[in-house]
């Protein structure tokens, strides 16, 4: 009897031990530090964003309670690109952060159903975010590393860095190098225009608007053709080069990804040809003419402005 004693005894004490150690257990799990978004960007491999984040003094809020949602530019991303500093590169970072909403994929499916849908960012420029079976994309830049979970927020991966809008259609044209002749040609048509043609204007003030922007050297190669009947900007009538431009606008917001295969309309009533979406060469047709049959490339794309995008391309597009 008194052996079972002892082993009932040391049986209770082995149990009370058990539950002692158990309980210090979750204890221990209770009083770990929550995981916040800065520790996910960390562990799974943002650290140029990281490191930026820690610059700006960025850290103190991303560890907060938040919750945050943060598209991530991955290390390639910052490849080559020059960071600003003080203010322009919190106002950059904070451009990436959704302050109070911690939104995963199946969130932003849900809120987009197929359609373009604005987000106020922390530095309080909008995005334009679209989820579809073709998977989620920001400013026209997909997720490429979604759901990363924190328990202050989730974080995207993009391959790309998200530049807020310095200004408008003819603002950002006019700041960006290379695109010296479009400008002119748009000042052309719009000095002493009203209403409708003056061109200037229009891309200033309306909003949702998408530009297919030739380059300087667009327009050389077009005025070096011999069969063009014009040599420089000047020398086009006003009417011809207004319906020109107007053949590079489209009145609705395009990113790459909302282009399909086919014809748009274009802002002077003519149809565009879009070829190439799903590979990397989307192209564009203006018409056939013996000065231009070649398809404009798109070079760069999802330029944001205030009112609209801009895609750059290699070539004049002729109605």
């Amino acid at each position: 009897m008194q052996k079972n004693v002892k082993t009932i005894s040391g049986f209770f004490a082995a149990s009370l031990l058990g539950l002692f150690l158990l309980s210090g257990c979750e204890k221990d799990n209770s009083d770990a530090p929550p995981t916040t978004v800065v520790d996910v960007l960390t562990d799974n491999g943002y650290s140029t964003l990281t490191s930026l984040a820690v610059t700006a003094n960025l850290g103190p809020t991303l560890t907060s309670n938040g919750p945050f949602t943060v598209f991530a530019p991955s290390n390639d991303a910052f490849a080559g690109v020059t960071p600003p500093t003080g203010s322009a590169l919190s106002n950059l970072l904070k451009y990436h952060v959704i302050n109070g909403q911690g939104l995963t994929a199946a969130n932003v499916l849900a809120l987009s159903n197929g359609n373009l849908v604005k987000v106020i960012m922390d530095n309080g420029d909008s995005t334009f975010v679209r989820a579809s079976a073709a998977g989620v994309f920001v400013n026209g830049i997909q997720v490429t590393n979604a759901d990363l979970s924190a328990d202050n927020g989730v974080v995207h991966g993009i391959g790309r860095i998200l530049f807020p809008p310095t200004g408008n259609l003819v603002e950002t044209a006019i700041s960006t190098p290379g695109f010296d002749l479009l400008v002119k040609a748009v000042v052309k048509v719009s000095t002493g225009a009203t209403g409708a043609n003056n061109i200037a204007e229009l891309l200033s003030t309306l909003n949702g608007v998408t530009v297919f922007a030739p380059t300087n050297a667009a327009f050389q190669a077009l005025f070096a053709n011999a069969a063009f009947p014009f040599r420089q900007i000047n020398d086009i009538p006003n009417d011809v080069l207004r319906t020109v431009l107007l053949h590079h606008a489209l009145p609705a917001r395009a990113f790459s990804n909302d282009l399909a295969n086919g014809n748009i309309t274009m802002a002077n009533g003519s149809n565009l040809a879009v070829s190439g979406v799903g590979t990397a060469s989307i192209s564009l047709k203006g018409s056939e003419t013996v000065f231009n049959n070649a398809d404009a490339g798109i070079s760069a794309t999802n330029i944001m402005t205030r009112n609209g995008v801009i895609h750059v391309i290699n070539q004049v597009l002729i109605p």
